[in-house]
């Protein structure tokens, strides 16, 4: 089992590019790509809760969990 995070799904949504995510989150844009590409094993909630108000979105929009197949 794993949690993966869907950032790409919803920058696509909104058209908007990680760059303009970084700045207006005020996250960095390694950490952001952390994020997208599912190599960070924590988030806070301070950072998800950013995430959600600049994307106009719930956690459950960007945290999706996913049974893993043996």
């Amino acid at each position: 089992m794993r949690i993966v995070v869907n950032l790409d799904v919803m920058l696509a949504k909104r058209k908007m590019s990680l760059t303009q995510l970084s700045d207006q989150v005020g996250i960095t844009i390694a950490n952001l790509s952390n994020l997208k590409t599912g190599k960070a094993k924590a988030i806070r909630f301070s950072t998800l809760a950013a995430l959600c108000e600049v994307l106009d979105c719930q956690p459950g929009d960007l945290l999706e969990y996913v049974e893993e197949k043996d």
